[in-house]
């Protein structure tokens, strides 16, 4: 009978267990901690910055990916870096190549194609997913093709897709889906994707958090995937506590009762006896309205559950957490919590600021790797004869990101006069900064002034 009453119990005691804790979590915060000191595959040495080969590669972009997807911390810090990095969308726009006037026919038609290009290729859409995937995956492969007609598409490839085939591994140039110079790992000639071979001018791979020598990115939020698992279960478990405390309204303590006589003691005092039909026994209720005042006798004790609930403690463990997460991101924590209470938003993205730095950084690569592909763009329609062979000796490209800093609209249209009166200040950079069109906003003001004429 004992070993019964054992084996049950332990079989509740599992089962409650399994409900609290997944036990599929280790003891210690990551499985990977320790690493194999070894030379690499074919005699080289691994890189200490990158994924040591591909399944491990694509474990950590499988749980970075799990974050992006259902951690309300993780997804708060993707969408934050995209409005701050992107916002509305990037300007890009054809200018004159320095000590060069080219006649306005090319200017117009070279932006033209841009735009074009930005429009059916759903440009401001396709950079948010960019800076998306960049850090939740690590990377970004943006493959490029050219249409029957002579127009470029962009299309994204899965990094799934880019791997080594069985037949190719035993080459040290061909590792983690990408083809190399055999002494140059930085000279990409192509890709393995879906098992065939692409050359590398179909591609652009844009890497994060890695060293130039190592072929694939690291997902942003690598180092501190523990945190963000440790801040959701954490928030996960207060809830759950607060749940259970608040939904107990009283418990009393009959210090001197018997069963029999407890039992009739809470018959008496029921208002509305209901029979559970899964135990088949009475359930006794009994509403107490706001106000109620309890007489009772010196042998029974009431305790409040509430009163004793002090969530104090477990939400500054939960913002130290959430601290660690945001210095991996350069972010102040309200970016990441949603909190602003404990943070002053107009001392943050001044220009001094870490956060003000660490975005505009990251702004300069996005419109680097940009200008890549637009200059695409336009030696696509230069092959294709749409613009002549002489485009590039006298035009050149530009990309003006969303401005980061907190704008005081009179100071910086003041800044803007003084520079222009200068000389230092075109018309046509003004209305880059503010946003504003400038071919169109001459035309409007040449359509605003015959209008205004009187009829002669």
């Amino acid at each position: 009978m004992t070993t019964t009453l054992d084996q049950r119990l332990c079989e509740a005691w599992d089962a409650l267990y399994d409900a609290l804790v997944d036990p599929r979590e280790p003891f210690g915060d990551t499985p990977d901690e320790w690493l194999p000191v070894a030379r690499g595959e074919y005699g080289r040495e691994r890189s200490a910055t990158g994924p040591l080969d591909e399944p491990q590669l694509a474990a950590l972009r499988g749980e970075c990916r799990q974050l992006a997807l259902d951690n309300e911390f993780a997804i708060n810090g993707h969408e934050n870096r995209i409005s701050y990095l992107v916002g509305p969308g990037h300007q890009y726009r054809v200018v004159p190549r320095r000590g060069e006037r080219p006649e306005q026919m090319l200017m117009t038609k070279a932006q033209c194609e841009l735009d074009l290009f930005l429009r059916e290729n759903s440009w401001a859409a396709r950079q948010q997913e960019i800076v998306r995937r960049r850090d939740r995956d690590g990377e970004a492969f943006l493959r490029f093709f050219v249409s029957a007609d002579g127009f470029l598409r962009v299309r994204f490839i899965e990094p799934g897709s880019v791997t080594t085939p069985l037949e190719e591994a035993t080459r040290p140039e061909a590792r983690l889906g990408i083809l190399t110079d055999p002494d140059d790992v930085e000279t990409v000639l192509g890709y393995f994707v879906d098992g065939e071979l692409v050359p590398a001018a179909e591609i652009q791979h844009r890497r994060a958090n890695v060293d130039a020598n190592v072929r694939r990115g690291l997902p942003l939020f690598a180092p501190v995937r523990k945190n963000l698992r440790r801040a959701e279960r954490l928030l996960r478990n207060m809830s759950t506590v607060a749940e259970i405390q608040s939904a107990i309204a009283l418990v009393r303590k009959h210090r001197a009762a018997s069963r029999s006589g407890l039992e009739a003691f809470v018959a008496n005092g029921a208002e509305v006896t209901l029979n559970n039909a899964t135990t088949n026994r009475p359930e006794y209720l009994r509403r107490y309205a706001p106000g109620t005042v309890i007489d009772a006798p010196s042998t029974i004790d009431y305790e409040f559950p509430v009163a004793q609930l002090n969530a104090g403690g477990f939400v500054t463990v939960l913002q130290a957490e959430l601290r660690a997460i945001a210095s991996r991101l350069v972010m102040p924590e309200f970016m990441l919590s949603s909190d602003a209470s404990n943070a002053n938003y107009s001392s943050t993205l001044v220009a001094e600021g870490p956060a003000m730095r660490m975005f505009s950084r990251l702004q300069a690569e996005l419109v680097y790797d940009d200008l890549l592909v637009m200059e695409r763009v336009l030696q696509t329609a230069i092959d294709a004869g749409r613009l002549p062979r002489e485009t590039w000796a006298l035009v050149d490209l530009t990309a003006t990101p969303p401005s980061l800093q907190i704008r005081n609209a009179l100071h910086e249209d003041q800044r803007y006069r003084i520079e222009h009166a200068a000389g230092i200040l075109s018309p046509q950079t003004w209305c880059q900064r503010v946003g504003l069109d400038y071919d169109n906003e001459m035309d409007q003001l040449a359509r605003h002034v015959r209008q205004s004429q009187p009829d002669a």
